[in-house]
């Protein structure tokens, strides 16, 4: 199994968005690949459960199908950072915890898998853990979601900059247009693609019709297809 860790420059910026599009890529290229998103905050109770509407996107994307519980292992009810989710539901996330999470993944017939993120990349999981801690121990390569929007060109830089000092590496990223009316969108991917020194895999333009995904030749070369 492959695994990729696929972060944002902020929340909101589409990471279940473009995660669900890679799933789908893996799908056309018949490829057995499942989507786990191991946190999330912000749920409703069904099946006697809570569930979250991210997480089932990413079940309906994969290939490999898995039980809800080891998808998102660690589901909140709040819609609030996850360390501050835990602590209303007297829970507990940390390293450990992550990793146990990861090897029941692990157990199935994956050729990739896709760890979807919570939040940007420096997102805290308790008091003295963060979750690119868990990104680093296991060493996951990491894909970096850009939303597209006034500021991202900041975002972008600062997080990856951080990704690179953290010790993993940060194998492309992915734009995704967030916000339809962006002025001089296409200059600013231009100016990404000429100051971020990773490669630029897709792009997700806005669209009120299927979402699509406009792959480049590197998102080929990074999966050998």
């Amino acid at each position: 199994m492959t695994a990729f860790f696929v972060t944002g420059t902020d929340t909101e910026v589409g990471k279940t968005h473009i995660t669900s599009l890679l799933l789908k890529y893996f799908a056309h290229h018949k490829k057995p690949a499942l989507g786990f998103k191991p946190i999330a905050a912000g749920a409703e109770m069904a099946f006697g459960q809570p569930v979250n509407t991210d997480a089932l996107l990413l079940m309906e994307s994969s290939t490999v199908h898995a039980k809800y519980e080891h998808v998102n292992p660690f589901c909140f009810m709040s819609p609030v950072a996850p360390h501050i989710a835990a602590k209303r539901e007297n829970r507990q996330i940390d390293l450990t915890r992550l990793s146990t999470a990861f090897n029941e993944i692990k157990a199935y017939d994956a050729q990739y898998t896709l760890i979807e993120g919570a939040g940007g990349w420096m997102i805290p999981l308790n008091d003295t853990q963060y979750y690119s801690d868990w990104v680093v121990e296991e060493q996951l390569p990491v894909i970096l979601v850009v939303g597209m929007k006034l500021g991202c060109l900041n975002h972008a830089l600062l997080t990856l900059q951080a990704i690179e000092a953290s010790g993993v590496k940060c194998v492309g990223w992915i734009a995704n247009q967030i916000d339809s009316n962006m002025l001089e969108y296409e200059l600013n991917i231009e100016t990404l693609k000429q100051h971020l020194s990773i490669p630029f895999l897709a792009e997700s333009p806005h669209t009120e019709d299927k979402p699509k995904l406009k792959v480049q030749p590197a998102l080929h070369r990074l999966f050998g297809f």
